[in-house]
């Protein structure tokens, strides 16, 4: 992982009014042409904090969806946690969804994928999974405060 000072400036530009506003329409053709260009199937924002590509079935469509996700690790080669903040805009986002209707997903980590079980937590579990999720990407919190709506966090447990 990056050194926090370097971590803290990518949450800085990642975190502000300007990214919430154009980074719905800019991060997707760019997560594609980084996907083209170094032929990964992980996230642009692997090269500053970990990451991730949920792969889960639609809530009400059945399809299969994909989303690139920051995420922190729950404990050494165990669970991951992942919030969805939507660029903090003031709808959840679908993934989110998805994963509460089947908690059953994939997820792609470098070059590995894993098969896991998603929990929606809540109190302070949740509160815990904040303090991690805040190290990983510092001043995270914030930005759920930011979008006037609680964040879902969940804890995504590989299956063996």
């Amino acid at each position: 992982m990056l050194p926090r000072w370097v971590r803290r400036m990518v949450a800085s530009a990642s975190h502000s009014r300007l990214f919430g506003a154009i980074g719905p329409s800019v991060m997707p053709p760019l997560e594609r042409a980084y996907r083209a260009v170094t032929r990964r199937p992980g996230p642009i924002s692997e090269l500053a904090v970990p990451s991730l590509v949920l792969h889960t079935t639609g809530a009400r469509t059945g399809l299969a969806r994909r989303a690139e996700l920051i995420c922190a690790p729950d404990a050494p080669a165990g669970p991951l946690l992942v919030a969805g903040s939507s660029f903090a805009r003031p709808r959840h986002p679908g993934w989110t969804y998805n994963l509460m209707a089947h908690p059953d997903a994939e997820i792609d980590r470098g070059r590995d994928r894993t098969r896991v079980t998603a929990t929606l937590l809540t109190g302070a579990e949740r509160e815990r999974a904040w303090e991690r999720l805040d190290d990983v990407l510092p001043g995270y919190r914030r930005y759920e405060r930011a979008a006037g709506r609680e964040f879902r966090v969940f804890r995504l447990d590989p299956v063996e």
